[in-house]
């Protein structure tokens, strides 16, 4: 029996590096939206939605919040993308480009004035540019084995294995 004892590092990243720059990211980016938030209301853009105030503080609340939500999500799509993407960086960022700029749909739709609107918008831009480039780092940039099997994998289906495992050739006891 034969025991791999490493993975390919370009294959598996495993979550914790993605991780440890994940959740500075998301504190960082929390701190941001907070700043832009209070700059925006500073400057005299109205946080009110739907006839009630957004607190400067929910800002940051809510990015941390669902910036945690997107790590998970980010570690579930980088693993896959790591192991399946021959390019997974660039599958990863492409893919969250598309769901930051799906973000900004409710905001604009939302019954909030323009100036509103776009301190929104601007809100869901600075956390993706603090967020989605720190994980996209940890990423490989290529996969060249990607869609093929792992090394036990390999093992598994070789020949070498399927013969000694072969009880018609096992010598007598």
């Amino acid at each position: 029996m034969t025991t791999i004892t490493s993975a390919d590092p370009a294959r598996v990243r495993g979550s914790a590096p993605l991780l440890r720059t994940g959740l500075p990211a998301v504190a960082l980016a929390g701190v941001a939206t907070t700043t832009v938030a209070a700059a925006g209301r500073a400057a005299g853009i109205s946080l009110d939605m739907a006839g009630e105030p957004i607190p400067v503080l929910g800002f940051g609340v809510l990015t941390v919040v669902f910036g945690l939500i997107g790590v998970a999500l980010a570690l579930a799509l980088a693993l896959a993308l790591s192991r399946w993407s021959r390019h997974p960086r660039r599958t990863f960022v492409v893919t969250t480009l598309v769901l930051t700029l799906l973000s900004l749909v409710p905001d604009a739709l939302a019954d909030v004035a323009g100036s509103t609107r776009a301190l929104l918008m601007t809100t869901h831009l600075v956390a993706a540019s603090i967020i989605v480039p720190a994980l996209a780092r940890r990423l490989p940039p290529s996969n060249t084995t990607a869609g093929t099997a792992t090394p036990a994998e390999s093992e598994l289906r070789s020949p070498a294995v399927h013969e000694a495992t072969d009880l018609s050739e096992r010598p007598p006891r």
